[in-house]
């Protein structure tokens, strides 16, 4: 965890500062239209997995579009034609995104609301692997713990409920990737997304207009409250997004990180009460096995930034004696 995150100005209270109560509310809001999510898109029935993919791509690349051409915020076009690197990544990290939308559209569809929880709950922990494995970080041993008991947990649910968990594997391993890609990219919110949307959205388009020529679409028919709800897929997609952007330089990685589980755990109540989805012992018990890693996970995450907290002044206060002067007041 970067250090950056977690040294955020305070007031000397103690309290909230007024930048951290919005970046608070901004946070929560985002994560609460997230866990919702499944009720929009079962809203959408009887419209294909394919089709309400292609009009999230269509209509969030559209929505962007007015928003950056109203704010002037282009750069980012220069800056991936200048970078054929970022510019690979963004290519990348858009199909990664689109296959994470189509597998949780299709799951949401098909009654999955569940295992497409599990997905954003073993996320975190993925997130733990792909840092190791990729960017050559350390790992200690409470993340080791974590890391076994949820997969025990995905043992318990493949054998225990006799479905190996594909559903959130695919979207955990796809949004899990697609962070690691948009950590090189350098570029905010709402213009990484931009980006990665351009990449796919040529296709969308073609998609829909082979749809609606063909007559399978279900766009542009009588419905009129399902046409608008297709729509509003672009705004629904990018609020959100837009909302984390304001949260995230405002709180630290821990409130960030304890945040997040507010999408799966709505997403994971309105699969079992909302949506009546089988909740036998043995999915129960894989579930309970994976928050009880995530419980670990986020206890390591906060003693570490405190550890971290309180190396610093004596650091700092050393390197002044060092250098012959008195350490700054604060």
């Amino acid at each position: 965890m970067s250090a950056p995150e977690d040294e955020r100005p305070k007031s000397q209270s103690g309290s909230p500062t007024s930048d951290e109560r919005i970046g608070l509310t901004a946070g929560v809001a985002a994560y609460v239209i997230w866990g919702a999510f499944p009720i929009f898109f079962h809203s959408l029935e009887p419209t294909s997995a394919l089709e309400i993919l292609a009009h999230r791509i269509v209509w969030t690349g559209v929505f962007l579009a007015i928003v950056l051409q109203i704010t002037g915020r282009w750069g980012w076009v220069g800056e991936l034609r200048a970078d054929p690197a970022k510019l690979r990544r963004a290519w990348l990290a858009g199909l990664l995104i689109s296959i994470n939308w189509l597998t949780y559209v299709w799951a949401v569809g098909a009654d999955r609301v569940l295992d497409a929880s599990l997905g954003y709950f073993i996320n975190p922990l993925l997130s733990v692997v792909l840092g190791v494995a990729l960017l050559g970080e350390g790992i200690r041993r409470l993340q080791v713990l974590a890391l076994t008991i949820g997969a025990v947990a995905v043992v318990v649910l493949s054998v225990g409920y006799g479905e190996f968990p594909i559903v959130g594997i695919v979207l955990a391993l796809s949004f899990g990737f697609y962070g690691y890609l948009k950590k090189g990219m350098e570029l905010d919110g709402l213009a990484s997304l931009a980006a990665e949307t351009s990449i796919v959205w040529p296709i969308a388009v073609i998609g829909l207009a082979v749809a609606f020529a063909t007559g399978s679409s279900t766009f542009g028919h009588d419905n009129v409250g399902l046409n608008l709800r297709l729509l509003a897929a672009g705004p629904i997609t990018a609020i959100p997004l837009a909302l984390f952007g304001v949260a995230a330089p405002r709180l630290t990685l821990v409130t960030v990180g304890i945040l997040q589980y507010i999408t799966p755990m709505a997403q994971f109540f309105l699969g079992w009460w909302v949506f009546h989805e089988e909740m036998p012992p043995e999915r129960l018990a894989g579930f309970a096995l994976v928050w009880l890693a995530l419980v670990i996970l986020t206890a390591d995450a906060v003693a570490t930034i405190r550890r971290n907290r309180s190396v610093r002044p004596d650091a700092a206060a050393t390197s002044a004696r060092g250098e012959g002067r008195a350490p700054a007041r604060r």
